[in-house]
């Protein structure tokens, strides 16, 4: 059995959508199998829509511990240098490299701190 957040992920849709068309809190794997091989036109139409730009859902993963979960992405979301557990303290990260500046974004998936390191600007 899987869960319609899984199947979600699955599909590549928003959980929403999910709900939305009818998809049960709980099926099985075949019937997922038969949602991929089979897909109704409004699961076709989603994706024949889609711009590219960002995906549906994306694995963050702790680079310290390795927990891992899928998140839908936020716009504010930057591009990661690290992800890790909002426990975790700075210094379990590799450093900085020379010339870079570290910024910290909390609120990344369900426990996460989204790490940036950016090149200083020269003055």
């Amino acid at each position: 059995m899987v869960t319609r957040r899984e199947a979600a992920q699955v599909l590549d849709i928003p959980l929403e959508m999910a709900h939305r068309h009818g998809i049960p809190s709980r099926l099985s794997e075949a019937e997922l199998g038969e949602l991929l091989d089979n897909p109704p036109q409004w699961l076709v139409q989603s994706k024949a829509n889609r711009t590219g730009k960002r995906p549906v859902w994306v694995q963050l993963s702790c680079a310290v511990c390795g927990f891992s979960e899928a998140a839908r992405p936020k716009k504010w979301w930057p591009d990661f240098t690290y992800v890790c557990c909002e426990h975790h303290a700075p210094f379990e990260l590799p450093a900085a490299a020379a010339g870079l500046v570290r910024s910290e974004y909390e609120g990344v998936g369900s426990r996460f701190v989204g790490i940036v390191d950016v090149a200083v600007p020269e003055a």
